[in-house]
């Protein structure tokens, strides 16, 4: 009996996990380094205020800036949350993405991140109203590289990861 051809269209992608794993934590520091520089470069604010708005995710408001210090329990407990979430968000980019191409994955990515600011900074703010401050452009971009660095990195780690040659 002959066996049926299954066009690649129809086939389904398996995610190259440490791949989106990876990408995730990778876009992720991309994202903390980018907030971080610019919020006190172009907003006047303390490069501690991102990681601040991050931490009082878990543990409430009342760590929310001023002062926008240096807090190490809320900084670990901020990065700890961010690289969760960054892990999350890259896996769900994964499985949008798998079968294209670069150039029409860093697109994506790049709609994907300002879909995350949109869900984030105006979904989000019904339980973290505080995320409604840091509606700003400095946001967006963060969010937009993001998807894009997540996408680019997801792309190059899974075209070396044994699923993606099968």
């Amino acid at each position: 009996m002959a066996e049926m051809a299954i066009s690649p269209r129809t086939r389904t992608h398996a995610v190259a996990w440490s791949a989106a794993i990876w990408s995730g934590v990778i876009a992720g520091a991309a994202f903390l380094v980018l907030e971080m520089i610019m919020v006190p470069l172009f907003l006047g604010d303390s490069m501690w205020a991102p990681p601040r708005m991050i931490g009082a995710i878990v543990m409430g408001q009342d760590v929310l800036p001023p002062p926008a210090t240096f807090d190490f329990g809320i900084v670990m407990v901020a990065v700890i949350m961010h690289f969760i979430l960054s892990i999350v968000y890259a896996v769900v980019l994964a499985l949008i993405i798998g079968r294209m191409g670069m150039g029409a994955a860093i697109g994506v990515g790049a709609a994907f991140g300002l879909l995350l600011y949109l869900v984030n900074f105006y979904g989000f703010t019904a339980i973290f109203p505080w995320f409604a401050m840091a509606r700003n452009w400095v946001s967006i971009f963060a969010h937009i590289v993001f998807g894009m660095v997540a996408a680019w990195t997801y792309k190059r780690l899974a075209g070396r990861h044994p699923l993606a040659q099968a």
